[in-house]
């Protein structure tokens, strides 16, 4: 009679949760507990409570996570360390604390509590659900331990599941949470992607520096996507690209080309030369440039003396210059200027290029009655070198005095526009 009233209820208990399933997500307890519509939760049923004479032979009643124990009505339950208190009532059952125990007073006929941990059933009809998990026996005493059912959380059931989307699973929480297939390694990427985790689902992605072709991610040529890239020369790698710059250059802020200042670093002047860096390269010019008739008298400077009969016809001095530009200058640029060093009271000065412009690449543009300003009129295309010899003529106003001196510019153009 009392089991049939026991599946009556839990019949009743399930059939008011089928009839609220549209409604609740998850209505279905495991057997010894209930759902509360209230709080959103289930809650153990006290059995003690609603179950007519649930213990026989003398025993009592007392409430249990998931179902009830029968004890002698002489045992104490004993609470915190093993500190005895009054009979607790079986409504407070469910709350006792996560260590319980009970003592039996009946003499040396103590019961095989071990035996009722394995059959899972008590004198009196009573059983022992699965949230008692130990049970320890001693002289004339049992001791029982129960498990606390945790109030926030449904009683794990493997029968009772809830329904989730395709990418969720079920949480011990009993709420559907996102599947990581990337770190599950249940993605489908292949070895050349980058699986990339999304809510419910994952995507392959391809690294970097490549691009999806198909099923397949191949590398991305940075250097065909623009000229701009690299200064010099962009250099296609395996999902990136480097740029490179020609010999006498050196790599700058990753994409620029900068000179290398041999003259400064090795090269290969003898000591009688010195060094001329220009952009790419250098060259080695000696230190005394002076061809006779002509003597050096300081750094560059050489000069003829009055006293040798073929200096008559001669410049009287002649200055040695160096300067690099860069290949495809723009042009109109002025490029160099001279300037008398000497002024004579009462002289007219005037200028010219005396040779080396034989293909009209650059124009003297006086600037002053001392001073001229040497202008590239022609774009210059390297690498090459220039020997252009300017002129200062200088007479005097009545004309009785004439003389001259020459600046011979060594121009080298570099093999780039850099």
């Amino acid at each position: 009679m009392l089991r049939a009233l026991f599946l009556t209820m839990l019949t009743l208990a399930l059939v008011k949760s089928q009839d609220t399933e549209e409604t609740i997500t998850y209505t279905q307890c495991t057997d010894g507990y209930e759902w509360d519509p209230v709080r959103q939760q289930c809650k153990d049923i006290d059995e003690c409570d609603i179950v007519p004479d649930a213990c026989k032979g003398g025993m009592k009643c007392v409430n249990h996570y998931g179902g009830y124990l029968c004890l002698p009505k002489t045992a104490q339950i004993i609470v915190n360390n093993e500190q005895p208190q009054q009979e607790t009532p079986a409504a407070e059952g469910v709350g006792a604390a996560a260590n319980a125990a009970a003592t039996s007073s009946t003499g040396t006929g103590g019961m095989a509590a071990s035996g009722m941990a394995a059959s899972g059933v008590v004198p009196g009809g009573g059983f022992v659900a699965s949230a008692a998990a130990e049970v320890q026996t001693s002289r004339n005493n049992f001791v029982i331990r129960r498990n606390p059912a945790d109030p926030q959380r449904i009683p794990p059931n493997p029968s009772h599941r809830i329904q989730c989307a395709t990418g969720y699973e079920q949480s011990e929480h009993n709420v559907c949470q996102d599947i990581d297939e990337c770190t599950a390694g249940t993605h489908n990427c292949r070895a050349d992607q980058v699986c990339i985790n999304l809510r419910g689902s994952f995507t392959c992605q391809c690294p970097p520096g490549y691009q999806k072709r198909g099923e397949q991610c191949v590398d991305i040529d940075e250097c065909r996507t623009s000229s701009y890239l690299c200064q010099y020369q962009c250099v296609n790698e395996p999902g990136k690209f480097s740029c490179m710059c020609p010999q006498g250059y050196q790599v700058v802020r990753s994409r620029t080309c900068q000179d290398i200042n041999e003259c400064e670093t090795t090269n290969e002047c003898r000591e009688d030369e010195m060094c001329w860096n220009y952009h790419g390269g250098f060259r080695c010019y000696p230190r005394n440039p002076c061809q006779d008739p002509y003597v050096l008298t300081s750094e560059n400077r050489c000069v003829c003396p009055v006293s040798n009969a073929m200096c008559r016809e001669l410049p009287q001095s002649i200055v040695y210059k160096y300067m690099s530009i860069r290949s495809d200058r723009s042009v109109p640029s002025d490029i160099f200027q001279i300037q008398a060093t000497t002024i004579y009271a009462n002289t007219i000065n005037t200028f010219r290029i005396k040779s080396g412009n034989e293909n009209g690449e650059f124009y003297l543009r006086q600037t002053s009655p001392v001073s001229a300003m040497l202008v590239l009129v022609k774009s210059l295309s390297g690498p090459r070198e220039y020997i252009v010899d300017l002129e200062m003529l200088t007479v005097n106003s009545i004309g009785t005095f004439r003389t001259s001196s020459v600046l011979r510019l060594t121009i080298i153009v570099g093999p780039f526009s850099f």
